[in-house]
């Protein structure tokens, strides 16, 4: 398998308008889809019109967890499930659990059917590493039919509008990317596409003020046992499982700094979405921005 030997990773961006230079998107077309075991709805191989093979994660939608090998993967299903309300479907949660990965079965056939056909992908080749196995990058994926297939798939309730986001290929604000994948997820949900058909709506609200209270300890818990980078890093080139060594740093605190790239300074720091003293102190010092 060829994967890409050079990573580009200041291609993200968010918040202040001041901070809109994008690394720049390369355009793949008539890629086509390669199968693979690991494959999943949001996350798959791909070749292009050169034979090289790349691993595409896309941009801002996630699809439940279908392959679940691991604490990690088990508590993000766990976190999935909160997020659309399922946790008791079912009246066990063997069932709950057997459900989501049912939906994530649908979400993975459903990106095949997509791009059975060539399609093009659009990518900055962002670092989107996950799983050690494989190197990812994040991508935009467009079927032939001419439909974003991240769109596509939370307009099906496959998939919830989630992760990292930045500038699509015409030119859509990272915001206003996420807000209209957010949008797609609101009418999936009232018209009960997908897993949306199985949420419990009164338990919903609580279920989602569960994970976040877990979430919160679950960091406090795993601080002592981080790892912390060896040496500074570049906010502007480090990867996701870089920053989420930074004491401090989860998931949604990695993905909304990778959004905010590119920094000029440290400062610009104060632009990025909840992010506040304390955990600015603690980036300051493991991490620097180098001269562009």
């Amino acid at each position: 398998m060829k994967f890409f030997l050079s990573i580009v990773t200041a291609a993200l961006f968010v918040g202040s308008p001041t901070l809109q230079s994008a690394q720049a998107l390369e355009k793949f077309p008539a890629c086509r889809m390669v199968q693979a075991a690991w494959a999943d709805g949001d996350s798959f191989l791909i070749q292009t019109q050169r034979n090289e093979q790349h691993t595409i994660r896309l941009y801002g939608a996630d699809c439940l967890e279908l392959h679940v090998n691991d604490d990690t993967d088990a508590r993000r299903l766990r976190a999935q499930r909160r997020y659309f309300g399922i946790s008791e479907a079912g009246g066990s949660p063997q069932a709950s659990i057997a459900l989501a990965k049912e939906t994530g079965n649908l979400a993975a056939a459903e990106t095949a059917r997509a791009l059975a056909k060539p399609f093009t992908v659009y990518t900055a080749f962002a670092d989107a590493r996950g799983d050690a196995r494989f190197k990812r990058v994040y991508a935009f994926v467009v079927t032939a039919d001419g439909e974003d297939l991240g769109e596509r798939l939370v307009r099906l309730g496959l998939a919830r509008a989630f992760g990292v986001y930045r500038e699509t290929p015409d030119g859509k604000h990272s915001d206003e990317y996420r807000e209209k994948l957010r949008d797609l997820e609101l009418r999936a949900s009232k018209k009960e596409n997908g897993i949306w058909a199985k949420t419990d709506w009164d338990k919903l609200p609580t279920e989602r003020a569960l994970q976040r209270t877990e979430d919160a300890e679950l960091e406090l818990a795993t601080q002592s046992k981080k790892r912390v980078p060896t040496a500074v890093i570049d906010l502007n080139t480090a990867s996701r499982d870089q920053l989420l060594a930074i004491p401090g740093v989860g998931d949604v605190t990695a993905n909304r700094i990778i959004q905010g790239r590119p920094y000029a300074s440290l400062n610009d720091l104060g632009n990025v979405e909840g992010l506040g003293p304390k955990i600015l102190d603690t980036l300051r010092k493991y991490a620097q921005v180098k001269p562009q």
